[in-house]
């Protein structure tokens, strides 16, 4: 019997990436589409849930990129595709994508890995420094949060992860 594989988005950073070679990237909260997501965007078909989901993902990397000062000014979301049992209950609130990750996540289960561009690392630097505000309710600090999204995280294969590695670094 096989099991059904979740698709789940994980924030990361760059130095987080180089954990994909060796033991993988440690369990951690990530997002999903879930039933709460489903309920609350009754009318929003599979592909925009997921990137719902994806962009709350490049969200928390901010959130890491803070906690990381030395880290690049880059959000990174990783995509992965999981077993079901590997992906733990969220936070269970209307609306919510949030869901634990309950092992580590090996490359092999790796779909995609995305970056911002060089282009965005400034307007990530100044919403990384200001997310806590933002998550909090501050308008300024939102509209600073807000130029960071306007940036597209672009697209890399697995097998492209130590040029990317050596590109970010």
């Amino acid at each position: 019997m096989t099991d059904e594989l979740v698709r789940v988005y994980v924030p990361a950073t760059v130095p987080m990436l180089t954990l994909l070679r060796g033991e993988g990237l440690p369990a951690a909260s990530a997002h999903a589409v879930t039933p709460a997501l489903r309920e609350w965007y009754a009318e929003g078909d599979e592909e925009e849930l997921e990137y719902v989901a994806f962009i709350r993902a490049a969200q928390d990397a901010l959130q890491l990129l803070r906690a990381d000062p030395a880290a690049p000014r880059r959000r990174v979301v990783v995509s992965v595709d999981l077993p079901a049992p590997a992906v733990g209950r969220g936070d269970g609130e209307l609306g919510s994508s949030l869901v634990e990750v309950t092992d580590v996540v090996p490359l092999a289960a790796v779909a995609a890995i995305h970056v911002d561009g060089t282009d965005a690392a400034e307007d990530v630097a100044a919403a990384a420094d200001v997310v806590v505000e933002a998550l909090a309710g501050d308008p300024d600090a939102q509209f600073t949060v807000d130029g960071a999204e306007d940036h597209e995280l672009e697209w890399y294969d697995v097998t492209e992860l130590e040029l990317l590695l050596g590109a970010t670094s």
